[in-house]
């Protein structure tokens, strides 16, 4: 028997469907989505859930700490990583590293059929694809992507790189025509051993940015594939360098992070 729905403001039984799978009351007129209840949570709930959230804890230790039910802080979660993705940083420029990673995983825990159908690491495995670019002193951005050729990253380089700013990657084959483009074009040649050539010339930056992403990411033990892009347009945007390695500025993020959010989530004060 299906169960009759009501009103969760006044308890009507009058509804009727409107826009966008939702139902609306005859007699208050509230609109809602029947099996997507409305999320409400005060300003200190939410100020404490970024809190937490920025100190990099996990949903388990968050709930604990904030004594908000799990279900709704992981709700309260995915607001803000899609809030994030909405943050896109604006056009780099001066000197900038691009660089490709795959994410996916211990090839140990892979299952037996997918130890079959590829190779361990590297270019061709059946992991997934994420490209990055690194403004020096600045912000990092990055991107799943179908692939890592010519067609697919050059044009990302493109939209994201002023021209005439000096790009460091390696000598992969799709970063041939990065000069042709307008760049100063400068290549770490790591199948030699190198990993700077003493001029300021390196990745180093964005490759100790994906090993700063794959130990969050493995910390968390494991995520869908579907939901790798909410978890990279968390980190990018928000994140600064500081000395040699990656840091969260708590204090002035969750003041940015909370100015961003009040603009797209209906419930935050």
């Amino acid at each position: 028997m299906k169960k009759q729905l009501k009103c969760l403001r006044c308890g009507c039984t009058r509804l009727y469907s409107v826009r966008r799978e939702k139902v609306r009351c005859s007699h208050c007129r509230y609109e809602w989505k029947p099996g997507r209840l409305p999320l409400h949570l005060t300003r200190k709930e939410w100020s404490n859930i970024l809190h937490w959230f920025l100190r990099g804890l996990p949903t388990v230790a968050i709930a604990q700490e904030t004594g908000i039910h799990r279900q709704r802080i992981l709700r309260a979660l995915t607001y803000v990583r899609v809030t994030f993705q909405k943050d896109i940083p604006g056009v780099f420029s001066g000197t900038v590293e691009v660089d490709e990673t795959y994410i996916g995983g211990q090839w140990k825990n892979k299952r037996h059929h997918q130890k079959v159908g590829g190779s361990k690491r590297g270019r061709g495995t059946s992991k997934t694809p994420v490209f990055g670019i690194l403004c020096r002193g600045g912000k990092v951005w990055a991107q799943v992507v179908p692939d890592v050729e010519a067609k697919t990253l050059m044009p990302l380089i493109s939209r994201r790189v002023e021209a005439g700013s000096t790009v460091c990657s390696d000598t992969w084959t799709s970063y041939t025509g990065v000069a042709a483009k307008g760049y100063v074009h400068r290549l770490v040649k790591h199948h030699k051993g190198e990993y700077s050539d003493g001029k300021g010339n390196h990745i180093n930056g964005l490759e100790g940015f994906w090993g700063y992403l794959k130990r969050r990411l493995a910390a968390k033990g494991g995520i869908r594939k579907e939901r790798l892009p909410l978890y990279l347009g968390r980190r990018p945007a928000w994140l600064t360098p500081f000395r040699t390695g990656f840091r969260w500025s708590c204090s002035r993020n969750q003041k940015l992070i909370g100015r961003s959010v009040s603009l797209h989530l209906p419930s935050f004060p």
